[in-house]
């Protein structure tokens, strides 16, 4: 907390003792012109006009809760959220509440914390999970640094693949920068601030677990694939994983939860780390963000990861309690020695998902994922009937990618005019994939929307 000077005596022993006489002496660093511009600010509104102001702004806004139908994913996915969700978040002991340090007041907190911890290593098949990161592409950066952390070091070499989202692997080479760590895979050599794919790759076409079995050797520390991958096609890693634990380096998989209900978990393949997005269980898609990373791990690595870890033990009197464990690796404890200094824990989005994961149970998120994968496969056999387009995807859960007789930016400005937000266009990242679009499609699309989707890409045909 900041404290404020109450008085003019306060103030003046305050520059006293930082040795300053007044204010504006703070700000001799600044040149004068800069010190104090003048504001372009319109004439000041009362209360009620700024009111009207912004819900005329507010209205004009469109959004997927009734104005516009979304087929778009690409990481970012449109599900239904229980109202209890936003009912439990806005009660004042978990929205005002922050850092848990106290454990004597904080066990409500911690517990929650503990609950979401136990759910996330259930759906990931992992021993143990934090809580948590900013959003998946930061908890995928943070498995590079457990990987690094684990061999000293003395493994320079990340494999990540190239269907993994290009936005993560964005992330990952911000990370690992100065690090001295070579990121191969994606046949990514470029700056850091382009990060697509040559155009004569097809990471639809190539074989990429053959191509990344290939590049593991005795450097590589970390294996990264993605669980349905961007492309939204559902592989078995299993073997893959044997390979790359043949070379000693370990594996990071980034899972879609909502799949997890469903398919084989990257726990029952092998993996070491699986970590994603946790916006998919109960958290809006807010204009992108804020999100919550999960990241869970082998009990073997926890001494490496990074993030906030809640434990259960028992308190002087014989009951249950729940404490910050290992804190030594957190960066409020010792942070010349903490395993990043980025591990921010998303106390209330967690107990978002938290929420969303218990309301549900087992039996619902396995409804959701089956709503999804149905909906999903109908909307496919559908589109694949309009002459000029084609499913490139076989293999899916929830996203497939759909072949076009027309530029996709085209093809979604007309969708717009119709209320649909269409799908991601793959050209943005993937060159050689002109015309291709990213289509996701979740519990929340109706056999009618999904009709109306098709009937109005059947009207684009430039054959």
């Amino acid at each position: 907390m900041t404290y404020i000077p109450t008085s003019p005596h306060e103030r003046d022993d305050m520059l006293k003792v930082i040795g300053v006489k007044s204010l504006d002496d703070l700000f001799d660093a600044i040149p004068a012109k800069h010190r104090f511009p003048k504001l372009d600010l319109p004439p000041a509104l009362t209360e009620m006009e700024a009111y009207a102001e912004l819900s005329d702004l507010a209205q004009s806004n469109e959004n997927v809760r009734g104005d516009l139908i979304s087929f778009l994913g690409a990481g970012m996915y449109n599900h239904y959220i229980p109202s209890v969700i936003d009912h439990m978040l806005r009660r004042g002991e978990f929205y005002t509440a922050y850092t848990p340090y106290q454990p004597e007041i904080s066990q409500g907190t911690l517990q929650a914390i503990f609950e979401y911890q136990s759910l996330m290593s259930a759906l990931t098949g992992m021993d143990v999970s934090n809580a948590s990161h900013y959003d998946g592409a930061t908890a995928t950066a943070e498995a590079v640094s457990l990987a690094y952390a684990q061999f000293r070091g003395k493994r320079k070499k990340v494999v990540i693949s190239p269907t993994l989202h290009p936005q993560y692997r964005a992330v990952i080479r911000t990370y690992t920068q100065g690090m001295n760590i070579e990121v191969i895979g994606d046949d990514n050599q470029l700056p850091i601030t382009n990060y697509q794919l040559p155009t004569t790759n097809n990471p639809i076409t190539d074989d990429p677990i053959s191509n990344l079995q290939s590049l593991l050797d005795d450097n590589t520390s970390l294996l990264i694939l993605q669980y349905p991958d961007f492309f939204g096609r559902v592989n078995d890693y299993t073997k893959l994983i044997e390979a790359s634990h043949a070379k000693g380096a370990l594996v990071c998989v980034v899972a879609n939860p909502t799949a997890l209900a469903m398919f084989k978990t990257p726990g029952e393949m092998g993996a070491d780390i699986v970590v994603g997005d946790g916006q998919p269980l109960g958290i809006p898609m807010w204009y992108g963000g804020p999100s919550v990373g999960f990241f869970t791990t082998r009990k073997n690595f926890v001494h490496k990861m990074a993030g906030r870890l809640v434990g259960e033990t028992v308190d002087n009197r014989g009951q249950r309690a729940y404490v910050l464990t290992l804190t030594a690796r957190e960066q409020h404890i010792k942070r010349e020695r903490a395993t990043s200094n980025i591990c921010t824990n998303q106390g209330l989005l967690a107990l978002a998902t938290a929420i969303y994961l218990s309301v549900l149970g087992k039996s619902g998120l396995k409804q959701v994922a089956n709503l999804c994968y149905q909906k999903a496969h109908y909307a496919a056999r559908e589109l694949n009937k309009i002459k000029g387009y084609k499913v490139s995807s076989e293999t899916f859960f929830h996203e497939f990618v759909l072949e076009c007789p027309a530029p996709v930016a085209e093809i979604n400005a007309h969708l717009l005019d119709e209320g649909i937000l269409g799908g991601y266009d793959l050209s943005q990242d993937y060159p050689s994939l002109a015309n291709q679009m990213l289509i996701a499609v979740t519990e929340m699309n109706s056999r009618e929307d999904i009709d109306v989707f098709v009937k109005i890409l059947s009207e684009v045909n430039h054959e």
